[in-house]
């Protein structure tokens, strides 16, 4: 499953950050590593951005950027 597919308040882990290049760099860099727990906290009401909460503190990204993220959801 990717990121874009988690639904809200629900919570997985990052499992791989697909991508090339800068864009998948970028993604690193802001936090979204491997074996990193992620929450959905919301999606805008148009369906792009969502906000994340990931490594206490929030983080919204683009819909396209959370299709390269590959996670693994979480029993609660």
């Amino acid at each position: 499953m990717t990121l874009d597919q988690l639904e809200i308040g629900k919570k997985a882990k990052i499992v791989a950050v697909n991508g090339k290049g800068a864009l998948r760099r970028r993604l690193l860099d802001m936090g979204l590593t491997p074996h990193t727990q992620v929450m959905v906290r919301k999606v805008a009401p148009m369906g792009d951005p969502i906000e994340l909460h990931i490594r206490s503190y929030e983080l919204t990204i683009r819909i396209d950027d959370a299709k390269d993220i590959e996670v693994e959801e979480e029993a609660q």
